[in-house]
């Protein structure tokens, strides 16, 4: 597999297959044994779950991973479960160098909390009902991101056993991520005197285009999120009777969603919501478009559509598509409110409508000042004089856009690609959010990232039937464990 890898890029000391064998020992006796245990326990993240703290599902699996962790052995290893009042917990450890040590840092990063349950989980699967099938391990968590302090632990025990040298490595493990890490930023300034010099951060909590190669993620959109709310009237009233007189809430929300977006193409009206795309993403696009191609947009479960057709993207057009789920701003309503089940809607006009909004950011787009201009946006001049009120979460994130790789770190990846898929290392941006990545970027410029993940085809995070892919899990786990050895002095 490994005849393409640099001659400099692998650590002279380092046996792959040994590392690799290792990694997957541990994989199959001891994290899939605690992953089980942990998509068990619905820790969703405090959006989701208001009694977070008296239901100590986050507690618990915090519990579970440090003990995890401790009972390791890896030398002078030390961790603490750090604690803010009023804040979600978070998981530091602290493994020393094992070489002369420069004072660099290597930054592990994953979380513990989940989304909620969702509907439309196959009949033998549940968010909180484990199943391991096919090399794949079923339930909410798993993969987003619950296994990264796992792997993370894992790698540095696999050079640990070979003796091979590495940097000082530190993890941060949070209960905040899916509901906009809101928790982490005073986290961060609490443990920044014991972050040291972080020189390399590696995230676990990102995709993959495929299961056949390692990929990098080189961009993050941000997200802003909040609930659109429309009320005309105090109570409901027989629609027969009121209908032409009282606007209809719904009405007005469609409405006012027509001021962010064109419901005919999807395209988010306000410029300021755009960002230019740099030349050196657009190349990478056309790279990983060649790649993948249509299984761009393949890989997503359509329904049929009319006269027993498939429903169809909003373009067929790979590198169009990379660009829109990662370069471009989209809206999408995620819940509602106001709306009876069809099997109780009665023939009444509704008091009231609310929609949960979900709106993903480009990179280089500031989370903070477009919540501000999508509140003004959707509040002003509200037709009919109707209550209307837009009510951002907490935690609008701004995205993220990768440095520009060392060449060191370059030849590693690639080196790991090669040794554990026996392919080259794939780049690509991604649609989702890691709010913490923008900060470290702020707070270490001159560190370099290294994020990845186990979310590819068909992983479904957040969606029924998520699965985390066990044998590419192996495959990152020891790759990721490779590039750190081979970071520079």
């Amino acid at each position: 597999m490994n005849a393409r890898i640099p001659d400099d890029a692998l650590p002279p000391t380092l046996d792959p297959d040994a590392l690799q064998a290792y990694v997957d020992r541990q994989w199959d006796d001891e994290i899939i044994p605690a992953l089980t245990d942990y998509i068990a326990v619905p820790a969703k993240s405090p959006a989701f779950d208001a009694d977070w703290e008296k239901n100590a599902y986050i507690e618990r699996v915090v519990r579970d991973a440090a003990q995890w962790v401790e009972s390791r052995k890896v030398a002078g290893l030390k961790l603490e479960v750090v604690r803010l009042p009023g804040r979600t917990p978070v998981i530091f450890f602290d493994a020393p160098a094992t070489r002369a040590d420069s004072g660099d840092t290597i930054l592990l990063y994953g979380h513990l909390d989940k989304q909620p349950e969702f509907s439309g989980w196959r009949s033998d699967l549940g968010p909180w009902t484990p199943k391991y099938e096919d090399g794949k391990l079923y339930g909410r968590g798993g993969a987003d991101d619950g296994y990264a302090i796992y792997a993370s632990l894992t790698a540095i025990m696999a050079l640990d056993a070979q003796g091979v040298a590495r940097p000082r490595c530190v993890g941060i493990v949070e209960t905040c991520e899916e509901s906009g890490s809101y928790d982490l930023l005073p986290y961060i300034d609490a443990l920044r005197d014991r972050l040291g010099n972080v020189a390399l951060v590696v995230c676990l909590d990102s995709g993959a285009g495929n299961y056949d190669q390692l990929w990098m993620t080189t961009s993050l959109r941000g997200l802003v999120a909040g609930t659109l709310e429309v009320q005309v009237l105090d109570e409901g009233v027989h629609s027969g009777d009121s209908s032409g007189v009282v606007p209809s809430s719904f009405r007005i929300l469609r409405h006012l969603l027509d001021r962010l977006e064109d419901s005919s193409t999807g395209r988010l009206l306000p410029q300021s919501l755009h960002c230019e795309i740099p030349a050196q993403r657009r190349e990478q696009v056309r790279e990983t478009a060649r790649i993948l191609g249509d299984e761009v947009w393949r890989r997503f479960p359509w329904s049929c559509g009319a006269e027993g057709g498939f429903v169809l993207p909003m373009t067929t057009h790979p590198e169009e598509a990379l660009l829109n789920r990662t370069w471009r701003p989209t809206l999408s309503v995620t819940g509602a409110e106001g709306l009876p089940p069809l099997s109780s809607a009665g023939n009444v006009l509704r008091p009231r409508t609310a929609f949960k909004l979900s709106l993903r950011l480009p990179p280089l787009v500031d989370a903070v000042s477009a919540s501000q201009e999508i509140k003004q946006l959707l509040e002003a001049d509200s037709p009919y004089n109707a209550k209307v009120i837009f009510h951002a979460d907490q935690g609008a994130a701004t995205g993220w856009n990768a440095p520009e790789s060392a060449a060191w770190l370059t030849r590693a990846l690639d080196a790991a690609s090669h040794q554990y898929y026996g392919a080259p290392c794939g780049y690509i941006g991604q649609g989702g959010t890691i709010p913490l990545m923008s900060m470290l970027q702020q707070g270490f410029p001159k560190a370099q990232f290294m994020v990845c993940g186990v979310l590819g085809p068909r992983s479904n995070a957040h969606g029924p039937n998520e699965f985390l892919h066990v044998p590419y899990g192996k495959r990152l786990t020891a790759a990721v464990a490779q590039t750190m050895a081979a970071m520079p002095v």
